[in-house]
């Protein structure tokens, strides 16, 4: 019956009979071998075989599993060598192998039981010393030990890189999903926000301008990235309770009554009630913009009559937003107005709108940044 494969053992000595003899000792144990004369030899090989595994054979199957490729950084699991050779001593392929190799255990064979000797080997990095003549029992459970330990050395990397690879896959994958439920949670959200447009005079563009006015004002204002994701997905929800208008008031196409303005204001809490009790930080914001839109810096606004810092920041943002997009929108009892004259309107005033209605931090960035709001409105047109 054949030996069990163990491990591939390179065996460097000068003397030909001890290569030879381990040789054969170590075959007939399960270890495959390969023989140098020199430590110069040895380190080529060594090299070599890390550098193109395909000069050695594949590492004969184990256990009948399919045979093992040599990896480049470990194609032998131990190196046994003798200290004094001419040359390159045993001493100086472990420094060499160790460099490139650490983890690939170094035996060392010395006829001269120099105390010294060992202990400097030891510091170096061998990972044992045998002294010749040696014991058969003492080679054999040296080599055992160095095979060993370097195989649990491989297992353990490989484990460490295949748990890494595991974790980078899952974590993609993770990712991804999140990716594709935030994406399906933001289309449905802004399907919903279109069909309450649609009730209404204008379509999705309008809604579609609003996040992109509210992005572009968040960030002259120097908000941080979250603030300014959250609020471009949450602003074009501002009108959502128009859903709950009756179409003779949201469609009506002249000015509102007093009767029916305060039947159109009430679209600020049922767009928050339709909103409320929700976790997720998205949708908490476009409760408090969809309730607050309408809340004026100055306090005359509704449906609270809240004013100042009172008044969720979100929603400072929303509201000139929204006012501009208003006054450059064509109604049924108003026509379009220019960008310019809007931005007269909102710094000056027209008797509906004053500046008063805005936070002056806002007002401030808004003016600022003045040709974007134009852009945006000329460029998402129905």
């Amino acid at each position: 019956m054949e030996n069990q494969y163990k491990g591939k053992v390179l065996v460097v000595d000068d003397d030909p009979y001890v290569l030879e003899s381990i040789s054969i000792l170590l075959k007939e144990s399960g270890y495959s071998t390969h023989t140098c004369s020199s430590g110069k030899d040895g380190l080529s090989v060594v090299e070599q075989s890390a550098i193109t595994p395909s000069v050695f054979a594949s590492r004969p199957a184990v256990d009948g599993a399919a045979p093992e490729s040599a990896p480049e950084s470990a194609m032998f699991n131990a190196i046994l060598t003798d200290i004094k050779m001419p040359g390159m001593s045993g001493v100086e392929l472990l420094d060499h192998v160790h460099k490139r190799f650490p983890d690939v255990p170094v035996i060392l064979m010395t006829a001269y039981a120099e105390l010294e000797m060992a202990i400097d080997a030891i510091k170096r990095g061998a990972f044992d010393f045998i002294i010749k003549p040696y014991r058969y029992d003492q080679l054999f459970y040296s080599i055992e030990k160095a095979v060993r330990y370097e195989k649990l050395l491989r297992m353990e990397k490989d484990y460490k890189r295949n748990l890494e690879e595991t974790v980078k896959q899952r974590t993609r994958e993770l990712s991804d999903a999140l990716v594709m439920v935030k994406n399906l949670s933001n289309d449905v959200i802004k399907r919903l926000t279109v069909t309450a447009e649609y009730r209404d005079t204008d379509t999705g563009y309008h809604i579609q301008r609003i996040g992109l006015y509210s992005e572009k004002l968040s960030e002259a204002l120097g908000l941080d990235a979250e603030f300014i994701d959250d609020i471009t997905f949450a602003s074009p929800l501002h009108d959502i309770g128009k859903i709950g208008i009756p179409d003779s008031i949201l469609l009506k196409p002249a000015p509102l009554t007093t009767e029916e303005f305060a039947i159109m204001k009430t679209h600020t809490t049922i767009g928050a009630n339709m909103l409320s009790g929700s976790t997720f930080p998205k949708l908490k914001m476009a409760e408090s913009i969809a309730l607050n839109h309408h809340e004026r810096w100055d306090g005359s606004g509704y449906p609270n009559g809240i004013s100042g810092m009172d008044i969720p920041l979100e929603a400072r943002i929303v509201i000139i937003c929204d006012q501009y997009d208003a006054l450059r929108g064509k109604r049924p009892y108003k026509n379009s107005l220019k960008h310019d004259e809007v931005m007269q309107i909102i710094t000056q005033g027209d008797g509906r709108t004053v500046p008063a209605h805005f936070d002056p931090e806002v007002l401030k960035a808004f003016l600022k940044l003045d040709g974007s709001f134009d852009t945006i409105f000329n460029l998402h047109q129905d």
